[in-house]
């Protein structure tokens, strides 16, 4: 029996779908050349652009091409399209930015915090942000996606406060705050998790299906990327490591927080790890800057070797504000060398990975709703 043949419907939509794809990855177009990179007939191109255009979703942009001959019309994406909304809450400060279908940044924005400041100052921040953003930036904000340097409930959203976390923001309900701003739904997860998926797809792990990303900075953090995916465990709160048992600088068990608190690392009346003078002690040209590294790569290394057993890694990406010291990674590294499952351990490349995962994450859900649009409701 023959399969039975694709509805005009399906082939309609699929002919959009292929039109406004090229369109996202080209600035503007004109018809034959849309027909050209699809290999779609060029009436078939034509019929599509004309029902695209009435749907508000492509633009005639005004422009023609010149030379002998018919002229051709440009088209592009219509502004209506809207764009995605970006948003990094950092013990640094809050960075928010507009980005379009094709991946362009359009408006962008800071708001200082600091690491004690509460939950309070962080939703102020954000919402004064995203209405700012939604102001300066034509048409509708469709998506929304966060990077929250919290732990994140996977299902609600919502940062959740566990004890000795450095950067404490309560209960900040970032899809509730941006829902006034944003038409569509809002996507929240840890920094460390945006940053791991970033790595992986145009940083140090480019292709690697298996990895553990271990973040170093104020806070501690790790993701797990297991099957190409990252895993985020049941509440969404997989990877944090800061109660992890390790060794300590006199050799007894305590938790990886603590080592930190008891090498004198930590800023006054916090848990964030004091990053600056961390550093500075271990550039040092003395005797305890080498006691410091020792101590430090130990304690990551009994954090790393427990990763390791339970998730089964082809490698190590460390990041973070002083993971990426080549002291550090490379007395990590030595560590690992002598453990009964030596890893090859690997500095993350990217400046801003968190932001970078986010904002990737965001452009393509950005043009999977453009692409949902097109679709014919059930009444047409």
């Amino acid at each position: 029996m023959a399969p039975p043949k694709p509805s005009l419907e399906m082939l309609r939509s699929l002919t959009d779908e292929n039109v406004l794809r090229t369109l996202m990855t080209h600035p503007r177009l004109t018809r034959a050349e849309i027909a050209a990179h699809t290999g779609i007939s060029k009436p078939t191109i034509s019929d599509s652009v004309q029902r695209l255009t009435h749907a508000g979703l492509l633009a005639d942009t005004g422009e023609r091409t010149a030379g002998r001959g018919r002229q051709g019309t440009y088209y592009a994406l219509a502004p209506a399209t809207g764009t995605a909304l970006v948003a990094a809450i950092t013990p640094y400060g809050l960075r928010a930015e507009t980005v379009d279908a094709h991946g362009t940044v359009r408006e962008q924005t800071h708001i200082p915090l600091g690491h004690n400041d509460g939950p309070e100052p962080a939703a102020a921040a954000l919402t004064h942000a995203a209405a700012d953003l939604a102001d300066r930036t034509p048409g509708p904000v469709r998506i929304a996606v966060v990077s929250a340097a919290d732990p994140v409930d996977r299902t609600t959203g919502r940062l959740v406060q566990l004890p000795d976390a450095p950067f404490l923001v309560g209960d900040l309900d970032p899809p509730a705050l941006l829902a006034p701003h944003v038409t569509g739904p809002v996507l929240v997860d840890n920094d460390v998790n945006w940053a791991a998926r970033a790595e992986r797809d145009h940083g140090c792990a480019v292709g690697v299906d298996d990895f553990v990303y271990l973040h170093l900075g104020q806070g501690l953090g790790c993701a797990v990327v297991n099957d190409g995916h990252v895993r985020r465990g049941h509440h969404g709160l997989a990877g944090e490591i800061a109660h992890l048992y390790t060794v300590g600088p006199d050799g007894t068990a305590m938790h990886f927080t603590d080592v930190f608190a008891a090498l004198g690392l930590r800023h006054a009346h916090s848990t964030a790890i004091d990053t600056e003078k961390l550093t500075a002690r271990l550039t040092a040209a003395d005797d305890q800057a080498e006691r410091l590294t020792a101590a430090v790569a130990r304690a990551v290394s009994g954090v790393l070797a427990a990763a390791v057993s339970l998730t089964d890694p082809s490698m190590i990406v460390i990041g973070g504000e002083w993971g990426t010291h080549p002291t550090i990674t490379t007395a990590v590294a030595e560590h690992l060398s002598h453990t009964p499952r030596p890893l090859p351990v690997t500095t993350a490349t990217l400046p801003s990975p968190d932001l970078d995962g986010a904002r990737t994450k965001a452009v393509d859900e950005l043009r999977t709703h453009i692409v949902r649009a097109a679709r014919p409701t059930p009444e047409q």
